[in-house]
């Protein structure tokens, strides 16, 4: 796996968290997995043994030589020495000796493209150092987009080339490593590739684009977002090329891992439960939270969590006017943690002057409150705009917090709507709305809330049925297994 963030090492969205937990799966199921990433500043903050190696090597970067060298770190799900991953980081400071990953609060580096090119041309030839054996390049998102490429083109002439198939994952197609047509010197590619059947985008360089072109098979992180992104709605202007390839494209919710969100086993809750003694348990957690944040405890009084970027994408935009008529006529409360966007800073602050006894906020991310969110909230909140996946509402069904989520990509493949049939049949594990409006969702939430304290039964029914459900990565694992035979097969054929 070539990627540009894993857990624990370094992450800024569910794309680390994919590279992190999916090898592992892989390896408990006999699979041999390798890792290679950047080696940023702050790799060494997870606090796992990372040593050199004594591999050094040059890459070429547009008529000059860049140094690099390899470290390395073992990770495990487990004490068994069969189930670690292998972690390479390219080490060069000059590209990842920095605060950020991407960008910092000024904005985006601009030399990503200078950056990520090297990194994709030096991850190439660490392997070939290595003497790796690969069956299959799994890249994530445009900073590896380039992999696909160079190994159909033969770039660096590397041996390893020769059998391997290769497999892009889209984890937000938003996201698409757009730069200016005078960049694209630093891929190594040759020009005659820059046409707009492959790398040019309305006159610009397209990494991602190059990795779904040049790529075997195609996936991304949810059924219904991969027929999303096919639309010119949400296609961002690739659904043109992911048409052209939709017999390749395949959707695969991503998983968690239960080892880190279960709340039988929790480390950051004041009391751990599951889902046969769930009420006692949450109603603990609820009452300390309450406290922590201010707000009074009341078990009567529908306790609605958000946690994440605060960001059109996620909603907000929707949130934050029926959070002004809700604060003051409503009985529900609201604990809300992430930082994002300054107009929503703004906008929360304010609304928490007004409303402190209905309204708890912490403008920051911290690990252990987002667990105990979770936990203690009765309802979780996504309203997103878009959401290929989404992690949050998996979590908030194994704590027994029934979501309320838009249907788009990964929230409505996972989570079925409180109707009265699937109440009836056991179905039900949270409240989906369908059209993106204020009304829409208030009406939706209302019914959440109005369950919640007139209807218990029927509540407690729902909170069973969703942490009963399995979005471990095992399942995601099988999945991603018939990708990679089909890339291979793919492949083969290609070559035969």
């Amino acid at each position: 796996m070539f990627t540009s963030e894993a857990v624990p090492f370094a992450k800024t969205g569910g794309l680390a968290d994919v590279s992190g937990a999916l090898p592992i799966e892989l390896a408990s199921r006999g699979h041999r997995c390798t890792v290679i990433m950047p080696a940023y500043r702050h790799i060494y903050r997870a606090g796992i043994d990372i040593r050199p190696t004594d591999i050094g090597y040059a890459v070429q970067m547009s008529g000059r030589t860049v140094a690099a060298r390899l470290l390395k770190a073992e990770v495990s799900a487990s004490d068994s020495a069969d189930c670690a991953v292998d972690f390479y980081f390219v080490d060069q400071p000059h590209y990842f000796d920095r605060q950020g990953i991407y960008n910092e609060l000024s904005g985006d580096y601009r030399d990503n493209c200078e950056r990520f090119s090297f990194f994709c041309a030096a991850a190439a030839q660490a392997v070939e150092c290595l003497g790796l054996q690969v069956d299959v390049a799994h890249v994530h998102d445009w900073p590896t987009s380039l992999i696909p490429a160079y190994i159909a083109t033969n770039y660096g002439g590397h041996q390893w080339y020769r059998h391997a198939a290769s497999v892009v994952t889209i984890h937000n197609l938003a996201y698409q490593g757009r730069f200016h047509s005078s960049d694209f010197h630093w891929t190594g590619m040759d020009w005659r590739h820059f046409n707009w059947h492959q790398m040019e985008y309305h006159g610009d360089l397209n990494l991602l684009k190059t990795g779904l072109v040049f790529s075997d098979r195609l996936t991304t992180v949810s059924n219904t977002y991969a027929a999303e992104i096919q639309t010119a709605e949400n296609g961002f202007g690739l659904d043109g090329v992911l048409r052209q390839r939709a017999d390749r494209l395949t959707g695969i919710v991503n998983g968690v891992d239960y080892r880190i969100w279960n709340p039988a086993t929790d480390k950051f809750l004041p009391q751990t439960y599951s889902v046969d003694n769930w009420s006692a348990g949450k109603a603990t957690v609820k009452r300390e939270l309450c406290e922590e944040f201010g707000l009074p405890y009341d078990p009567e009084v529908p306790l609605i969590g958000l946690v994440g970027r605060l960001a059109d994408q996620k909603g907000w935009d929707l949130v934050i006017p029926l959070m002004h008529k809700w604060v003051h006529h409503y009985p529900a409360q609201w604990v809300i943690l992430g930082t994002g966007d300054a107009r929503y800073h703004d906008s929360l602050g304010y609304l928490a002057s007004q409303a402190g006894h209905r309204l708890g906020l912490k403008l920051e991310f911290s690990d252990r409150l987002a667990h105990r969110i979770e936990a203690a909230a009765d309802i979780f909140l996504m309203p997103s705009r878009f959401e290929p996946c989404g992690l949050n509402q998996l979590y908030s069904l194994k704590y027994g917090t029934p979501p309320v989520v838009h249907a788009v990509g990964g929230l409505v493949d996972t989570v079925t709507h409180a109707s009265f049939d699937n109440i009836r049949d056991g179905k039900a594990t949270g409240f989906v709305f369908n059209h993106y409006s204020v009304e829409a969702l208030e009406n939706c939430l209302h019914e959440a809330c109005e369950v919640f304290r007139h209807h218990p039964e029927t509540w407690a029914k729902i909170v069973d049925t969703g942490m009963q459900q399995d979005w471990s990565w095992q399942r995601s694992a099988i999945e991603y297994e018939k990708v990679y035979t089909a890339a291979l097969n793919d492949r083969r054929n290609k070559t035969s």
